[in-house]
């Protein structure tokens, strides 16, 4: 699955994570694929996706609660194993 990993807006980040995670949930890519790619859009997009500890506007509004959930679990072991 090919994406970009630096993204140009917080639109264009939140149809990456989209994209991503519909494909996971219809099989079409396996677990490690999904959070390989959701660790590395945030690691690189940080600013876009991030504001004062939580999401920003255009990404929850974007995404949804069921998408987030997901990075947040991703984000999360991203966290732990630093």
């Amino acid at each position: 699955m090919e994406i970009k990993i630096f993204q140009r807006t917080q639109r264009d980040l939140a149809a990456s994570i989209n994209q991503v995670i519909d494909k996971y949930w219809e099989d079409e890519i396996d677990e490690v694929a999904m959070m390989d790619l959701i660790q590395k859009l945030y690691i690189n997009n940080t600013n876009k996706l991030m504001k004062n500890g939580s999401y920003t506007t255009i990404i929850r509004q974007q995404c949804g609660k069921r998408r987030l959930e997901v990075v947040d679990k991703v984000i999360n072991q991203i966290n732990k194993t630093q």
